[in-house]
């Protein structure tokens, strides 16, 4: 089976690399070998190369840029999706693509569902809800949508290692404790993933999910909730045990509106996993044992 990567520089990317099966024949691409905007340049790569299974990691993820960079945000994640998907469908390759908890207002009281109505609050979120739109009418049930939340990883920059850097460096702290959801470890996301790779290679999802022209949207973060404040407090905690950091910092919970960003970004985020577990027959772990997992591997690799 023939799988190919867009978007391996990234910090799912680089999971999805580092945790491939050996039944697996991988083509991986970074934006500067494959611009997924550039309607010729998915062409040519994906008709000559012909996976069996796209899985999009590449996207515009700068969220308060976003605001003001509008025409980049949708050339990424609504045209570039759709590129992928059209070749998708002339090469008949299945489409596995990466999208968003910002496709949510963040009202919601219960973890949101697939089925749940979208209300984006900026143009990174509209952005990604566009890409999904277009993935849906080209592909239907040829595609499945995968939403994440709070990635972080050994690779890339994230909230993890800016958190570890301004904890060796400040006196004190003050971390939004008003918007609440939950962390993902990349490389919790990308077994899932290859949970699903499997599943989608021998039709096993397609008999489980019935038969839908709608692309199948699935939901994957770890398990529990946090805010980030919460989130702030474990890492610390966690990392000097490990040795990571030398001493713990007065940390306090700060509202968000008192540090207010370009983006507005949803209060409550918290992905209902379910359905993706029964799918892919992978178990979401707590975001804490994951986040010490994460450590632990950042301090073998110091």
């Amino acid at each position: 089976m023939k799988v190919l990567i867009t978007g391996k520089n990234g910090q799912l990317g680089s999971e999805l690399q580092k945790t491939c099966p050996s039944n697996v024949e991988l083509i991986c691409f970074g934006s500067k070998e494959l611009d997924i905007s550039n309607v010729e340049q998915v062409n040519e790569l994906l008709i000559s190369h012909s996976p069996d299974i796209v899985i999009n990691a590449a996207a515009y993820t700068a969220v308060d840029k976003a605001e003001t960079d509008v025409d980049q945000a949708y050339a990424v994640n609504k045209q570039g999706a759709a590129n992928l998907a059209n070749v998708c469908k002339h090469i008949n390759a299945k489409l596995i693509h990466i999208s968003t908890d910002f496709v949510f207002d963040g009202t919601s009281t219960l973890p949101y569902t697939a089925s749940d109505t979208t209300n984006p609050l900026g143009v990174y979120g509209a952005s990604k809800l566009a890409g999904e739109q277009a993935i849906n009418e080209a592909l239907g049930s040829q595609a499945i949508i995968v939403r994440t939340a709070w990635v972080y990883s050994v690779f890339g920059n994230n909230f993890v290692k800016t958190m570890l850097r301004l904890m060796s460096e400040k006196e004190q702290l003050g971390i939004v404790g008003d918007q609440v959801g939950t962390p993902t470890w990349a490389a919790g996301l990308a077994n899932m993933l290859w949970a699903l790779v499997a599943k989608t290679s021998d039709n096993t999802i397609n008999e489980q999910h019935g038969s839908t022209n709608n692309s199948l949207i699935l939901n994957w973060t770890d398990a529990g909730v946090a805010s980030w404040y919460d989130f702030a407090v474990a890492i610390q905690e966690l990392a000097v045990e490990q040795g990571l950091l030398s001493k713990a910092i007065p940390i306090s919970a700060i509202p968000a509106a008192s540090y207010p960003t370009p983006a507005k970004r949803p209060a409550f985020s918290v992905l209902n996993k379910a359905q993706a577990e029964e799918l892919s027959g992978v178990k979401t772990v707590h975001w804490r044992a994951q986040l010490r997992a994460m450590l632990t591997e950042l301090k073998a690799q110091a």
